[in-house]
């Protein structure tokens, strides 16, 4: 069953596509492409969200470098 993604992350791959975020990015990048959203919250949901996390949240992103993602492949 395939999840329904949120509209953050809906935002963020939009930015990439229309080419207003540039990967890899970093959290303050998400702010600057004009992404929707408080200012802390980049910070938390590029990394609760990258692949390998330790929770099992859905993997959404690829950490390139220190604060450095790129979106991972949709599967």
């Amino acid at each position: 069953m395939k999840r329904k993604e949120g509209r953050l992350i809906k935002e963020i791959r939009r930015a990439v596509r229309d080419g207003l975020l540039a990967e890899p990015f970093t959290s303050g990048d998400v702010l600057n492409a004009g992404v929707i959203c408080a200012p802390s919250t980049p910070g938390t949901f590029l990394p609760k969200h990258r692949a390998g996390n330790c929770r099992g949240n859905t993997e959404l992103f690829v950490r390139v470098a220190k604060g450095r993602y790129r979106l991972a492949e949709r599967g």
